[in-house]
């Protein structure tokens, strides 16, 4: 796998219908946002864009939305993620037959709270099923109760040569290490923690899966580069600046801070599913006064339709 750098785990905009049916127009501009600001690829129908509130039709439709809208220019990888394997097998082959795919990212099975046994033969029977098509293994034990190990991660990369990176998002630095030190040169470490990405890379990591980058894409994609690039004086000044917007995302849970300042920002509504819903008050004030600090709201787009006043 070639891919490095910030990828943005893209929300998925609803309309304020009564139905929460997707908006594609508003999911097509943010595709294009996104590339336009330097993001180097996304990550379509993963936590952050509600991929477990998405029914199958809902699922696959917006991943080719995502894939029209980002016409071959950045990669985009896949979220496919069940707590039954049988389930998933499923669905991924009917992702692997989407003309362009990068990579299926397919996070722990959640509840079941599987042994590392059971975990490895879930990510391998995936692989296989969806061979030669690449398989990026997220490793999320704060959503998922399990926690993927580095010598489970290196069992797999060892059987099956498709499984070549991870979203490692167990906030243990020492799992981050203990990953980059065994795996194999070519294989792929992304933090998957906004706050955590510059240490990850330190230690040598490959880059970072976004969540603020759905906000602030040009830059987070430019703290990343500059990580990578060695410019730590860069990367850290813009850590600094950001590094708010990065804990204010989850004030409340995920994407519902994210899809308030992008409301703010007039990129797409606040809508998100149950049993998700919107922040309170409190912390939406708290979000508009921080979007108003960092500068979001200075370009946000002019509605449709208005005349303003002049």
């Amino acid at each position: 796998m070639e891919t490095t750098g910030c990828g943005t785990a893209i929300v998925t905009p609803f309309r304020a219908d009564g139905r929460d049916s997707i908006d594609e127009s508003a999911l097509r501009a943010l595709v294009n946002w996104q590339i336009d600001s330097g993001i180097d690829f996304l990550v379509a129908c993963g936590s952050t864009g509600e991929a477990a509130t998405l029914d199958e039709e809902e699922w696959l439709h917006t991943i080719h939305i995502i894939m029209d809208a980002a016409g071959g220019r950045v990669p985009v990888w896949a979220g496919c993620t069940h707590n039954c394997t049988r389930t998933l097998l499923r669905q991924a082959r009917l992702l692997s037959q989407v003309r362009g795919i990068s990579a299926i990212l397919s996070a722990n099975p959640y509840y079941n709270k599987p042994t590392q046994e059971g975990q490895y033969q879930h990510f391998l029977a995936l692989a296989q099923a969806v061979d030669p098509v690449p398989v990026v293994l997220y490793n999320v034990p704060g959503r998922t109760a399990a926690n993927l190990e580095p010598q489970t991660v290196v069992r797999l990369a060892e059987a099956a040569p498709n499984i070549q990176a991870i979203k490692e998002a167990s906030g243990k630095l020492t799992q981050i290490s203990e990953l980059v030190h065994s795996l194999p040169r070519g294989f792929k470490v992304f933090s998957g923690d906004d706050n955590l990405a510059l240490a990850a890379i330190g230690i040598g990591a490959h880059g970072l899966i976004s969540v603020a980058s759905n906000e602030a894409p040009a830059e987070v994609s430019r703290m990343i580069r500059a990580a990578l690039h060695n410019d730590w004086q860069a990367a850290r000044e813009l850590e600094r600046q950001y590094g708010r917007l990065f804990e204010a995302n989850f004030w409340e849970s995920n994407p519902a801070p994210v899809k308030t300042i992008l409301s703010l920002m007039g990129r797409t509504t606040d809508v998100v599913r149950l049993p998700l819903v919107p922040p309170t008050a409190a912390t939406r004030a708290r979000l508009e006064r921080l979007a108003g600090e960092l500068g979001l709201l200075k370009h946000a787009p002019i509605p449709e339709g208005y005349i303003g006043l002049f």
